[in-house]
């Protein structure tokens, strides 16, 4: 089973959006620049996830995307399912016709270990996700960069 970029962005988006949780709502193209995502995929993966009551639009100055409810109660198996993805290690896209319409021989493994990577992205909140050590040191990392390319870029423009 490979997880397509659909679903990788998705939940690259929605933790962008849980770190600034208790802040303010999110424009896309912040997501964008800081996450290098084109801004017209966000706006479709977007589009699915407002669907599925997982992030709400704020209109107006200082207006973006928020998460619709606390990051704690979000998980990435919530996410990835929300724009389409399926977390399914089958061939036959667990319809059990596999093999000339009948049940191959590896079916149910790969059945049980699509069941257990859910269950794996599903015990995975956005909120316990940024909470890892390993986590925080990429968001300080990156928030350090996104700094220094506004400072460089107000200097620029300045001159």
């Amino acid at each position: 089973m490979k997880l397509s970029t659909k679903g990788r962005y998705a939940v690259t988006a929605m933790l962008e959006l849980a770190l600034h949780e208790n802040e303010r709502p999110v424009t896309l193209a912040e997501i964008s620049q800081c996450q290098g995502i084109s801004l017209s995929y966000l706006e479709q993966l977007f589009a699915k996830l407002r669907r599925r009551g997982l992030v709400e639009g704020v209109r107006g100055p200082g207006g973006g995307y928020r998460l619709a409810r606390p990051a704690s109660e979000i998980t990435v198996a919530e996410i990835i399912t929300a724009v389409d993805e399926k977390m399914d290690a089958t061939r036959c896209g667990g319809e059990e016709n596999c093999q000339d319409g009948e049940r191959c021989l590896t079916h149910e493994l790969w059945t049980e270990l699509s069941r257990q990577i859910y269950e794996f992205l599903d015990g995975i909140t956005l909120a316990g996700f940024l909470a890892r050590p390993s986590v925080r040191a990429v968001v300080e990392r990156q928030r350090g960069e996104t700094a220094g390319l506004q400072v460089r870029g107000g200097a620029r423009s300045a001159a």
